[in-house]
């Protein structure tokens, strides 16, 4: 995406705050006419108070002059407060809508882009625009035409003097072309740098016990240093560019006006040019060249702004799964059947598929279990029920219809996740179980909290339902983490619930107390039950096992360990597993 390009998407952005825009233009002109009429003023006072000694011209000009200065300085105050305004205004409604657009995207695409990254495209990409956008505006617009009209005074008094800058003004657009092309791209190389860092630091501060525990500091600093180094290179030479810029121009410039003064000097003698002709004509040529200047000391925040843009579009301009929903309507909320039909999948980075045409038919109301080995295909076809993925050959049928073919918050609406990677957000108790119904009442929210065998341990809280609960739960212990995700699955109260390892993090007297509400819970409604302690799905209605992507072998637990097949083996390997653990938890117990 050229800079231009950038730049015109940019300006698209200010369309609902275009009147704000318009009345700053208008004050932008008259910061430029005026800065104009001050160097037009100047051959007059030379002319007519000091050569012709005029004193009326004495009386009024003083005056004339206060006053430009006052109406300059209103123009000059409309203008930058309007453009700061408008500028940050749209970086915040980018900042939101880029945020959005992250919510939507698939799971896929947030398995390949990490949170780190994302989180500094929201944060320091939006954040160069930000404080670089409203300056760039200013810049661009007031600068820019006080170039133009400061050129068109020269033009009027003197047209000939005024094409020395036709010669010497082409040097510096190369320069200043050249170098703005090299600061974008060390500015999108320092961004991307600034990604990695931020990557760096939130698995390290997410990890931090697992590097403790590890003696991990000594690696996490060498990750972040070598992010850190690449930053601080880019970011220098950026500095070396921006710093080498502004003496190049001073001197094409200074070359400049050695000329004019030589020139305009010979009109002056020959009388061929007033003094007073010729210093207004040098005082716009110098004003003229204070706004490239000005210019040319942004141009690093322009580059900057420019790349973060165009990273931050690149992003916007990304289907989001919500594109590809071809639901033509919404999933009733009675149906009977749930079908795997023919499904197989094959995830992005693999050859071999990780369902290969697997078909299950589930009746509304059943408790099925999916068990098997790691990698085995369980949570993958869990996966495919509330449409994080779509087969890739096959259908997914939910009471006859293609699930493709209902929206995705229909479908979605009906779908309650227990995953075995407990995820709770930084709020308080209430917020955490009310999440999937944030307008649920209190009564609510503590019935589904006693029925997730969760109250007995909030009650104790300082703040019972009002208690924060820090990042991600940090706050509360690994099984109490567990009973508020169950918790939250129950007052969703949905027709179809997915389990998956949902008491994995359980011990033994936690687990037979959720297992109970659980039983509750699957009452009238389809549940499928992940697990791979075989302890946990005895009670189903029926068990899938799963083997390389294919169902292998289904019934009841009973009849699956009299058949001596891969269910028996599966129960087997794990009691001889287990039978060890509980002998030595026994004896260490006992000691």
């Amino acid at each position: 995406m050229s800079g231009v390009t950038v730049f015109l998407r940019i300006v698209s952005c200010f369309r609902e705050h275009r009147v704000r825009v318009a009345v700053a233009c208008v004050c932008a002109v008259g910061v430029a006419g005026l800065s104009g009429l001050y160097a037009w003023l100047v051959q007059p006072v030379l002319d007519g108070i000091f050569i012709e000694k005029n004193r009326t011209l004495l009386m009024i000009l003083p005056f004339v002059i206060l006053g430009v200065a006052a109406l300059k300085g209103g123009f000059a105050y409309g203008q930058s407060y309007l453009m700061s305004y408008v500028g940050h205004r749209t970086v915040a409604m980018i900042r939101e809508q880029l945020f959005g657009q992250f919510l939507r995207q698939s799971l896929a695409f947030h398995h390949h882009h990490t949170s780190g990254r994302l989180v500094a495209r929201i944060m320091n990409d939006v954040n160069e625009m930000a404080s670089a956008i409203p300056s760039v505006l200013k810049n661009l617009l007031q600068q820019g035409l006080t170039f133009v009209v400061m050129v068109g005074v020269a033009f009027y008094q003197n047209w000939r003097l005024a094409t020395v800058l036709v010669v010497v003004m082409p040097f510096s657009v190369y320069a200043i072309t050249k170098i703005g092309l090299r600061l974008r791209t060390l500015a999108t190389r320092g961004q991307e740098s600034m990604g990695d860092m931020a990557s760096a630091l939130k698995e390290a501060f997410a990890g931090i016990r697992i590097v403790k525990a590890y003696g991990g500091e000594r690696l996490e600093q060498e990750r972040f240093g070598r992010s850190n180094t690449s930053f601080m290179r880019a970011y220098i030479k950026s500095s070396q560019l921006t710093a080498f810029a502004s003496p190049l121009l001073e001197v094409i410039g200074v070359g400049g006006i050695v000329l004019i003064i030589w020139y305009g000097g010979v009109l002056v003698i020959d009388d061929r040019l007033t003094p007073g002709e010729f210093f207004s004509f040098l005082t716009a040529v110098l004003m003229a060249y204070a706004p490239v200047k000005r210019i040319v000391g942004a141009n690093a925040s322009v580059q900057q702004a420019l790349a973060a843009a165009a990273r931050v579009f690149h992003m916007m301009d990304r289907e989001h799964e919500f594109v590809h929903d071809r639901g033509r309507g919404a999933l009733p909320g009675v149906w009977r059947s749930l079908e795997f039909r023919n499904v197989s999948f094959y995830y992005d980075d693999k050859d071999t598929p990780a369902l290969d045409r697997v078909n299950l038919t589930v009746n509304f109301g059943e408790v099925i279990a999916l068990v098997g080995k790691s990698g085995s295909g369980k949570s993958t076809l869990g996966s495919l029920i509330p449409r994080f993925y779509d087969p890739a050959e096959g259908q997914l049928l939910i009471g006859g219809r293609d699930v493709r073919d209902v929206t995705l918050a229909s479908l979605r609406a009906q779908i309650a996740i227990v995953s075995q990677e407990t995820v709770l957000f930084e709020d308080t108790v209430r917020g955490n179980i009310a999440y999937g119904r944030p307008e649920a009442g209190e009564e609510d929210i503590i019935r589904a909290a006693w029925a997730g065998h969760a109250w007995e341990f909030i009650e104790k809280l300082p703040g019972k339902l009002e208690t924060p609960i820090g990042e991600n739960g940090v706050k509360l212990s690994g099984g109490q983490r567990q009973r508020l995700a169950i918790a939250r699955a129950i007052l969703r109260n949905p027709p179809l619930l997915i389990l998956d390892e949902a008491t994995s993090e359980l011990d033994t007297e936690s687990e037979r107390h959720i297992q109970q509400a659980l039983a509750e819970l699957t009452k009238n409604r389809t549940t499928f039950v992940i697990a791979h302690r075989l302890s946990t799905v005895q009670r189903a209605d029926r068990i899938v096992v799963m083997d390389a992507g294919r169902i292998v072998e289904t019934g009841v637990h009973h009849e699956l360990l009299r058949r001596n097949g891969p269910y028996k083996r599966l129960h087997d390997m794990q009691w001889r597993d287990d039978a060890p653990a509980e002998s030595a938890a026994r004896r260490y117990g006992a000691s």
